[in-house]
């Protein structure tokens, strides 16, 4: 009994001898990785910081009296602690502006910084410096739809890009901006993010680029997608969108021609009550390129303003119609002969989104026809 239970005991020593080396050699290897960089599995985000409401400050925080632009990104994440449990998470100051002042020279410094952070850049020995996963831009809320939709266009990463602002500044009682920026560091570092062209996180939806559209002018469920709703949901982090991945064609309008371009002028004319053909004609006399109507129901105005357009149309300036109304397609040749006219439909474009398109479009010669189909599809052709 008693030499069994020596050799019992022999072999148990040895055994449990080479598990703890094996497990030492375990913990030694998890120890190096937590401490090593490259060994890192959380996703690396970069935070754009363009301004707007999420960085605006105020001076009493019981008055709505509000400064845009005044805080820096590194307190915008600093504020929000947790983020760093999403991904690995450092911010860069673009610009620093309210939106309504946003411009096409802050776009396209915007949209190239995006395709340089997004770039995977090569050492001499093929492997990958400072690969970043996915970008979140904030950005005032007044153009946010406008400037999602202008980034749709132009950049070609197929990694997640996302937008978020603030309905109400960082220093408000019940400020909104911590949580849509935790939220949108949270979509822009979920896998099935990737394709899908930028998105914007507002009030714990997922909205596409195309289709949101500021809906309210202060409450903090103020972005809608009126035609098809949002994309998906994300509350405290958590992501689950409502179709499954499906990728986004990519745009094909080029950037490097873009800032050789001299962009044209594109302005959009309000249609209503007892209006007539003298806004028309007074964006004509200005150098509009192009003319977006802002038009009544499926984008319609009265017969005079519709005799300015045809004038303006027969004058080599491309008049695109668009509706006032918050949701719906405005159809070619349904209420107004478009083909005798010599119009393009906006289809489902807001008009400031259909002005975007149409700048981008008129950079380069392109005939009505081909015109017309980028509203359908938003790709330019090869």
């Amino acid at each position: 009994m008693d030499n069994f239970q020596t050799q019992r005991d022999g072999v148990f020593s040895e055994q449990t001898s080479t598990q703890m080396q094996q497990l030492s050699r375990i913990l030694q290897s998890q120890t190096v990785a937590a401490h090593d960089p490259s060994c890192s599995s959380k996703p690396k985000i970069v935070v754009l910081a363009t301004g707007g409401t999420i960085a605006g400050s105020q001076a009493d925080v019981t008055q709505a009296r509000y400064d845009a632009a005044t805080t820096g990104v590194e307190k915008l994440i600093a504020a929000v602690a947790e983020i760093q449990k999403l991904a690995d998470v450092r911010g860069e100051q673009l610009v620093n502006v309210a939106s309504q002042n946003m411009t096409n020279d802050i776009w396209l410094t915007m949209a190239r910084r995006i395709d340089e952070v997004l770039a995977d850049e090569s050492l001499d020995d093929g492997t990958l410096e400072d690969k970043v996963d996915g970008i979140v831009l904030t950005h005032g809320t007044d153009t946010l739809e406008e400037t999602a939709f202008f980034l749709s266009l132009v950049v070609k990463s197929p990694k997640p890009i996302v937008l978020t602002g603030a309905m109400r500044p960082a220093t408000a009682l019940a400020a909104d901006g911590p949580a849509n920026l935790y939220n949108a560091v949270a979509v822009a570092a979920h896998p099935d993010s990737r394709g899908r062209g930028p998105l914007v996180v507002m009030n714990d939806e997922i909205f596409s680029a195309r289709e949101i559209r500021k809906t309210h002018t202060i409450r903090p469920d103020a972005f809608q997608a009126t035609n098809s709703g949002a994309v998906g949901v994300v509350q405290t982090g958590t992501v689950q969108y409502f179709a499954e991945h499906a990728t986004q064609e990519t745009p094909s309008f080029d950037m490097t021609k873009l800032h050789q371009a001299d962009w044209p002028r594109v302005d959009i004319v309000v249609a209503h009550a007892g209006c007539d053909g003298k806004p028309i004609d007074a964006a004509v006399a200005n150098g509009a390129k192009g003319i977006i109507l802002a038009g009544v129901g499926n984008g319609n105005t009265s017969a005079s303003a519709l005799k300015a357009l045809e004038r303006a149309a027969q004058s080599g300036i491309v008049v695109v119609r668009a509706s006032r109304v918050g949701a719906g397609i405005v159809g070619r040749g349904i209420e107004v002969d478009d083909d005798r006219y010599g119009l393009i439909a906006a289809m489902d474009l807001t008009p400031q989104k259909a002005r975007i398109l149409l700048m981008l479009a008129l950079c380069e010669p392109r005939d009505l026809a081909t015109i017309q189909a980028l509203f359908r599809t938003s790709k330019a052709p090869e």
